[in-house]
């Protein structure tokens, strides 16, 4: 039963591509047009464009507790921070930062970053008129223009007015009479005696923008603040070495790591369009002779990158029009096109080259025709079982919770489909042209001008295995299906798969968001600062709380809040100690220190020292945030337009959240996770005991993330599963063969299984960027494992070896250039400084490699173990058009030609072609695909006995 369907499978997927190949033999000229014209029609779809790079929409599941608990979040409190901080150290390690030298050094450079100007569309701004509002000063002595906006330092001490720090005598003193808290929290490995303070390696200056952001075509913008901390802040901190010579800082802007990892990407731009060129070049020299004459191809490897573009863009305008977005990841698709669309122009390539029965001058139009039919309906079943497999894969993950990811994949499955389409056609009539033009002996460049020089041809007739073939035929082949070849190959790859079990066990989700800056860069001198001087900084956690009559009815117990927080440093949560102002920070209690220090305003205080009513609690509340004494809490109180209280938030911290990780520090995506899902137990538990609030959730911002932390994991072994499935489900009803379908999915999933492995031992974590890579990976290992695989099953004989030498000797060349190519285009991306690039590079190079050696060592040996019978066509051979016919016949010659049908010519023991239209029968005078005849007015008979 699966014999008969194979047969028939192959038998109609040879016959589809055979009227495919004849009209493109005929018509190459309107198949090429063709080709344009339908990729401008797709190009409407363009005008449903969208991009989005907003991290949120990208990499986190939608309608998840995070979102919804941010969308809420946001309503009372929209405007997030711009935070720009940098960490003062002496230039000279070891000395001490707080000598009153230093600290003038740094008061100017201050001075320089409060005053400098930017300029955006002709307006000019300052810190001052872009500043969080906020108390950054003592409150005595002169305040300046500064002291509104929110700035965290020491030199508060002095009112960041450099005469004052001069004049003062006993400015440790004065440096002193901070809140020890406060110092411990913006001093780096400080040193204290009695309580004091007296030597610190490093402090914080931190600066709070305002949030001016806008979206833009999905896009977030905010070219105000972006210009001052540009022209400003960094600027500044630039000119250190120079300008503040005896200090040294590090430094971080809101804007740097858009910069930091924007500039990566464009600085290894050139590095893409190298890799282009070098795919290119290895075209033309491997699908025909390198000097340009007779036989090359160059023309062939342009039609090549062309039948990708014209992929890329057909595929980009459906997309569009299906209302998928673009997103940054998204260029990595022309890689993925580049490495399927070249590997299959290599399969027509070699398959063009093998059906060519006569030489070049003996050929005639309708003659290359013929051979077009043939050469589609040989390449075009292989094609097709790889670009199905590679669609399927595609839609599978384009279900996937991560937006960017779904995205993605939607995008790749249009365009693989599109360059199936291009390849049977646009390319397949390039080609035919290109044949046409080597025939006629025409220049390549100038395919309008004859050579003087004769056309150069060998005396064979036909095609002619080159060198590579005979490699297989000769010396690969022989060696892996020897019996000792066969044993050593598959211990061999036991051996790799138990190490990629092992690897794919022990693979870690992690947060890679440092990786996405060059190693060079001055962002990552400030994570080291920061991780040596400040090892507690971790991420910020906020309680929010709504309900204005809860929040009062509850004012005691949040006002000591902060004993529900103690003690959850050590394990899951993770909340840092609440004794620290970076750590913590609560409007309600400082609030109730307020009015225990003055007493409230015009007697509203009752016996338990808070105001009598809701009313009169809410007024005084928002008197304290708007006066000196709470400004610092102005942004921690939200209040309705009926002048009630909407929300109010307690700032909280996690410890940091970090793990050494091959001698690097990276943060610890697992803690994270922790952190996030026991702060949500933590709250649950207090609603169910004694807290008497019930609209209380935790917020952060790193939420966002860690949600897609959750599922990345699931996400990449679900997906992968479903994908191999698919790749067995496509691969038997295109094979149709149940052993031949089984051994090519097991030669993926153990290459899949492999890749895990070997990213674990190359230090590559599950994150953002390498899931896609592992999606791109299964469309590429398919291919090199379902060609030899295809072809195994069209080559006919009971010897399951010499089948499998053939396989390999016929397709193994035109599958190791495929493969070579798509390495080479991205080869030189191993030596980006851009996390994304170098994370692609890495895996493409394992994909490739490992595919590799699956499907031209592994597979061909299973294949002569395992495999099964070949179809029946292998030995029977096919129909091609209107009487044409192909029959295989190596080991046996035709021995007998009846009818005398006029115009029929024999090469090699093939009946090649034939001018009339006839009933073909072979052996026992059984019809060979008599569906695919037609018949003329004439009634005869072609009898062929092998």
């Amino acid at each position: 039963c699966s014999e008969k369907l194979g047969n028939s499978v192959e038998s109609a997927i040879s016959g589809f591509f055979s009227r495919i190949g004849k009209f493109v033999g005929s018509k190459p000229e309107i198949t090429i047009v063709l080709g344009i014209v339908v990729t401008a029609a797709c190009g409407v779809g363009f005008r449903s464009w969208t991009t989005e790079n907003r991290p949120f929409k990208l990499w986190v599941p939608q309608n998840t507790q995070a979102e919804k608990d941010a969308f809420i979040y946001r309503q009372y409190f929209d405007s997030n921070v711009r935070f720009n901080t940098m960490t003062v150290q002496p230039k000279n390690s070891g000395e001490n930062v707080l000598s009153k030298e230093l600290l003038l050094v740094a008061m100017d450079m201050h001075y320089a970053i409060q005053t400098g100007n930017s300029t955006t569309d002709g307006e000019t701004n300052t810190l001052t008129s872009l500043c969080v509002n906020g108390n950054s000063c003592r409150s005595s002595g002169p305040r300046g223009d500064i002291c509104p906006c929110l700035v965290d330092s020491i030199l508060s001490q002095w009112n960041y007015d450099r005469s004052i720090l001069e004049a003062d005598e006993d400015y440790m003193s004065t440096l002193n009479t901070a809140d020890e808290k406060k110092l411990a929290a913006i001093l780096g490995l400080p040193t204290f005696d009695n309580g004091n303070v007296i030597a610190a390696e490093a402090f914080k200056i931190s600066y709070f923008l305002a949030d001016r952001l806008e979206i833009i075509d999905n896009a977030e913008s905010d070219p105000i603040n972006d210009a001052w901390e540009e022209q400003v802040f960094l600027e500044t901190a630039r000119s250190v070495p120079t300008a503040y010579s005896q200090l040294k800082v590090d430094y971080f802007a809101a804007r740097s790591f858009n910069d930091e990892f924007g500039n990566a990407i464009t600085g290894d731009l050139a590095l893409v369009q190298i890799s282009y060129v070098m795919a290119f070049l290895f075209l033309g020299a491997t699908m025909g002779r390198i000097v340009c004459g007779t036989g090359s191809r160059w023309t062939m490897a342009l039609a090549a990158m062309v039948t990708v573009i014209l992929s890329t863009a057909a595929g980009f305008g459906i997309s569009s029009l299906a209302g998928l977005f673009f997103g940054p990841v998204h260029s990595l698709l022309p890689f993925i096109l580049l490495g399927i669309g070249v590997d299959d122009a290599f399969v027509i390539v070699n398959a063009f080259n093998r059906e060519r029965k006569l030489k070049r001058t003996a050929e005639s139009n309708t003659e290359l025709a013929n051979r077009a039919a043939r050469s589609l309906a040989r390449a075009g079943a292989s094609i097709t079982v790889t670009s199905a497999t590679d669609l399927v894969a595609f839609a599978i993950s384009s279900s996937s919770a991560l937006p960017a990811l779904a995205s993605f994949c939607g995008y790749a499955a249009i365009c693989i489909f599109f360059l199936w389409f291009f390849a049977a056609t646009f390319f397949s009539g390039c080609m035919v042209l290109d044949e046409r033009r080597q025939r006629d002996n025409r220049r390549e460049c100038l395919c309008c001008v004859t050579r003087k020089k004769p056309l150069e041809e060998g005396d064979e007739d036909g095609f002619e295995e080159d060198a590579l073939s005979r490699y297989f035929r000769n010396y690969h082949a022989p060696a892996i299906l020897s019996s000792f070849g066969k044993m050593v190959v598959i211990l061999a790859f036991s051996g790799l798969l138990g190490y990629g079990v092992y690897g794919a066990i022990n693979l870690p989700v992690e947060d890679t968001q440092r990786a996405f800056i060059p190693a060079d860069s001055y962002v990552q001198d400030w994570f080291k600062s920061s991780d040596s001087y400040f090892p507690s900084s971790g991420i910020d956690l906020y309680f929010l709380f709504e309900n204005s009559t809860e929040i009062y009815g509850a004012r005691g117990q949040l006002a000591n809040f902060s004993s529900r927080l103690t003690g959850l440093s050590d394990a899951a949560p993770f909340i840092a100690e609440p004794n620290l102002n970076e750590t913590y920070q609560n409007v309600i209690d400082g609030y109730f220190e307020y009015l225990q220090t003055t007493g409230g305003e015009n007697n509203i205080l009752g016996e338990d020292g808070w105001p009598k009513n809701e009313t009169e609690f809410t007024s005084s509340l928002k008197n304290f945030v708007t006066n000196p004494l709470g400004f610092k809490y102005v942004t921690d109180v939200a209040f309705l337009d009926d002048g009630m209280i909407g929300a109010i938030r307690i700032k909280s911290q996690y410890v940091g959240l970090t793990k050494l990780s091959r001698d690097k520090i990276i943060d610890d995506a697992d803690r994270q996770i922790q952190a996030m899902d026991q702060t949500r137990e933590l709250i649950e538990s207090w609603k169910n005991s004694d807290l008497n609030i019930t609209n209380i959730f935790p917020y952060s911002e790193k939420f966002i993330s860690i949600e897609g932390f959750k599922v990345i994991r699931e996400e990449l072994f679900l997906n992968l599963s479903l994908s191999i499935a698919a790749v067995a489900l496509i691969v038997f009803l295109t094979v149709a063969s149940a052993v031949t379908a089984l051994l090519i999915t097991m030669s993926v999933a153990f290459c899949l299984v492999e890749i895990l492995g070997f990213m674990y031992l190359l230090g590559i974590a599950i994150d953002s960027v390498s899931v896609i890579n592992i999606v791109l990976a299964v469309g590429l290992s398919v291919d090199y494992s379902a060609h030899v695989g295809h072809c195994f099953m069209t080559k006919g004989g009971e010897d399951k070896n010499q089948r499998a030498l053939e396989a390999l000797a016929d397709i193994g060349a035109a599958v190791l250039n495929g493969a070579t190519s798509t390495f080479l285009a991205v080869a030189v991306l191993l030596f980006s400084s851009s996390y994304v690039f170098s994370v692609l590079s890495k895996q493409f190079a394992l994909t490739v490699g490992l595919g590799i050696l699956h499907g031209l060592v592994l597979l061909p040996v299973l294949l002569s173990l395992f495999g099964p019978k070949p179809f029946a066509s292998a030995e029977d051979g096919y129909i091609d058009a209107k009487g044409a016919i192909s029959e295989e016949t190596s080991d046996k010659d035709i021995t007998e030609i009846n009818s005398g049908v006029n115009g029929a010519n024999f090469n090699g023991g093939m009946v090649v072609s034939s001018t009339k239209s006839v009933d073909i029968y072979v052996n026992d005078n059984n019809p060979v695909v008599s569906s695919n005849i037609e018949r003329s007015d004439y009634d005869e008979d072609l009898e062929v006995e092998c």
